[in-house]
């Protein structure tokens, strides 16, 4: 009976913690024991993690996206918020299309294709020489045959998809092809998905034309808006909260062209000669695959070199 008291003490101890500590809990979130939220609670908390503000009119190379549709709308809100708070991904995307977009610009104005389409490379590859599980490579994530039926070298030794020139110029005449097939760059862009059967054959068989109204699989149903969304906070980065120096983009490294029609035996020597590294020399002539150039048929490479001075060798004693 003694013992049957003890522990009934023991209970109610535990209860009236417990009791206790429920009510702080509540009064750390702003609440009184009676439920009654204090009256300075809301002037503690701030939202500081908002919705964003789509804007009333959007178009991809010039053709207006449908907003007053509302899967339109959330699709994009979608991507959107997705790529607006994933803020480190954001960043670093917006400093790299201020040292490689000025390459690709000039490109595809010379083939007539619209500016937007930088942000295609952008959403494709982060402007990275990545490779695909599916073995599409470089900034424009080129498939190895694609690549070849548009005349670039793929082999272990030359990779001409991770030429950020060649693979654009590449690019721009695939995407020229589906503009022509489909009368719509917006499709074009889909088709740089899913291929231009692939766009096709859903067309035929959902008896619809416009990308906006085709019901397709979840890769190429958010790829353009991923674009469109990566277009909005490239352009209007500050709008959307990053607040990013000028100075901490970074900036295109000035380069020589320099022109090569023999093998190369050692491209560590070459680098060398040129007063850079072997590993500069591989960061800025990525299609360089080994550490040596075979040519026997004595094909025109063109080595992008930069400037020694911004690249010095560095001593040991470093």
């Amino acid at each position: 009976m003694e013992k049957f008291k003890n522990n009934n003490k023991n209970l109610i101890l535990v209860i009236g913690l417990a009791v206790a500590g429920v009510t702080i809990m509540i009064s750390s979130f702003g609440f009184t024991s009676d439920g009654v939220k204090s009256e300075d609670a809301s002037e503690k908390i701030e939202a500081t993690v908002k919705s964003l503000e789509i804007p009333a009119k959007l178009n991809f190379s010039g053709e207006s996206v449908p907003l007053e549709d509302p899967d339109v709308f959330e699709r994009l809100d979608r991507e959107l918020l997705v790529n607006t708070y994933w803020q480190s991904n954001a960043i670093m995307l917006i400093k790299r299309g201020h040292k490689y977009f000025p390459i690709m610009e000039p490109i595809l104005e010379e083939y007539g294709v619209p500016d937007d389409f930088k942000f295609l490379a952008l959403a494709e590859s982060g402007l990275m020489q990545v490779v695909s599980p599916a073995g599409a490579t470089g900034f424009w994530q080129l498939m190895k045959g694609t690549a070849k039926e548009y005349g670039l070298e793929v082999n272990s030794n030359v990779d001409e998809r991770y030429n950020i020139e060649i693979a654009t110029h590449a690019a721009c005449q695939y995407l020229l092809k589906s503009k022509e097939k489909f009368g719509s760059w917006t499709l074009a862009a889909a088709a740089y998905n899913a291929g231009n059967s692939g766009i096709m054959k859903q067309q035929k068989r959902q008896e619809v034309e416009n990308y906006y109204d085709l019901l397709l699989v979840e890769e190429t149903s958010r790829y353009v808006f991923r674009i469109l969304a990566l277009k909005e906070l490239y352009n209007n980065y500050t709008a959307y909260g990053f607040a990013i120096d000028t100075s901490h983009f970074y900036a295109p490294i000035e380069t020589k062209p320099v022109v090569v029609d023999t093998a190369v035996e050692n491209l560590a020597e070459f680098a060398k000669s040129h007063q850079i590294s072997y590993k500069t020399l591989k960061r800025y002539n990525p299609w360089l695959r080994d550490n040596f150039l075979i040519n026997n048929s004595g094909k025109e490479y063109v080595f992008q070199l930069p400037i020694s001075s911004n690249y010095p060798i560095h001593s040991q004693a470093e």
